[in-house]
């Protein structure tokens, strides 16, 4: 079995984890780099990072329709119960839960957390997932400034690392080569940037200063691409 990844936007990804259907953080409808449908995407496990509507997108809509479990913060999943979600599991910041065929840790992210209406939306976070069947480790950063703590996520041994890269909101090019440093990936993907000009960045001069700066290998994904792991 084996573990691929399909950038579909900003930092939306679906995952084939051995055989198991995936998403991180869905937001489709509206995206302009958006490379599904929230109609046509499937999954048994959501896991969202935050709630901000860049992130939230269409989680309800999918996990509704799919029947999928929805991991995220605990106040998050509180909230999808009220919207009708049947499958909610909450995580709070380093708890690990086995959900399956795949191991999630939830870590810290820096930033912030609030619903499209502007109410509470807990803590953000980022997330190691272990899978189990073909022990790969996958750390999904989420939407975060660069942490000296990420040292710590790196000493998990890494197979990737999804990286904010798009700056004002988050990490820029710059400080994500010094996360990239610290966490040690095998390989680093970039997101959360593009996808609107406040956020524009050049993947292509961001790939070659890891490749020239770090002992990582830069995967830069078209919106739709797909990269199975070795």
């Amino acid at each position: 079995m084996s573990v691929s990844f399909t950038w579909l936007g900003h930092s939306a990804f679906s995952l084939d984890i051995d055989g198991h259907a995936v998403l991180f953080d869905p937001f489709l409808t509206n995206n302009p780099l958006g490379a599904a449908s929230a109609s046509e995407v499937q999954a048994e496990i959501i896991f969202l990072s935050h709630a901000h509507g860049d992130h939230l997108g269409d989680t309800v809509d999918i996990a509704k329709r799919t029947g999928a479990k929805v991991v995220t913060g605990n106040e998050i999943a509180i909230w999808m119960g009220k919207q009708g979600v049947k499958n909610a599991h909450g995580h709070n910041t380093g708890g690990s839960y086995d959900h399956g065929f795949v191991i999630a840790k939830w870590t810290i992210a820096f930033h912030s957390s609030s619903f499209p209406d502007g109410t509470y939306g807990g803590d953000p976070n980022g997330f190691v997932l272990t899978t189990k069947q073909s022990g790969r480790k996958l750390y999904f950063a989420g939407d975060t400034a660069l942490f000296s703590d990420m040292k710590l996520i790196g000493d998990m041994g890494l197979d990737v690392a999804f990286l904010p890269i798009g700056d004002n909101f988050t990490m820029g090019p710059e400080d994500s080569l010094h996360a990239i440093r610290l966490l040690r990936p095998r390989l680093v993907v970039p997101m959360h940037y593009k996808t609107w000009p406040l956020i524009d960045q050049d993947a292509g001069a961001w790939a070659n200063r890891v490749s020239s700066e770090t002992d990582s290998q830069p995967i830069v994904l078209d919106p739709g691409q797909t990269y199975r792991l070795e």
